[in-house]
């Protein structure tokens, strides 16, 4: 009688790189990864986030506004700001008579965390739908060119950060007018 050998059982499928992840957060760019997985990227240290719909962050990429890195998760975009920008929102709102708008444009400033995106030219494996994806990644030393405010008496090496959250204001609303009015049908007019 012929013994048959033993049927091998797979190995768990695991998420691939989550430790390829979170070594070339620290190794590359010098970020602490926390928790995972998915690992954290901590915000408040190394960089901000302005974090707004993604049909808004959309719009904004299409226009003439330099940015730093994007990372889009779900439907939320999140921008990449300058540390200690999260703190300027509310008053450069204010300053720019959008105070008081309902615009659905947040920031995560100190102590915040946000979903550490695979980094770029990694796989993805299995990673769930509407996972963390960077549309522009980061790159080693690019804290020094997040879009920040100018100080006094001096411009910034940077991108400016009035002007990120100026146009990120008027695409969060035009797009919640656009989802307002997107089930309504309008009257035809005629002259």
């Amino acid at each position: 009688m012929a013994v048959t050998a033993a049927p091998t059982v797979p190995l768990p499928r695991v998420a691939p790189g989550e430790g390829a992840y979170a070594s070339w957060y620290e190794r590359v760019l010098g970020w602490a990864v926390t928790g995972g997985p998915p690992g954290l990227l901590a915000t408040g240290i190394r960089f901000d986030v302005l974090e707004l719909p993604s049909d808004a962050g959309a719009a904004l990429l299409r226009r003439p506004v330099a940015t730093g890195p994007v990372a889009l998760m779900g439907r939320r975009m999140r921008f990449l700001v300058a540390a200690g920008s999260a703190e300027e929102l509310e008053g450069l709102l204010d300053w720019l008579e959008w105070g008081g708008v309902a615009l659905d444009l947040t920031a995560l400033g100190a102590g915040g965390r946000i979903t550490a995106p695979a980094p770029p030219g990694q796989p993805l494996g299995e990673s769930p739908r509407g996972a963390a994806v960077w549309l522009r990644p980061p790159e080693q030393g690019c804290e020094a060119l997040l879009p920040a405010l100018p100080g006094p008496g001096k411009g910034t090496a940077g991108p400016d950060l009035v002007r990120l959250v100026a146009a990120a204001a008027t695409e969060c609303h035009r797009a919640r007018l656009g989802r307002r009015t997107a089930g309504v049908r309008q009257p035809l007019v005629f002259s």
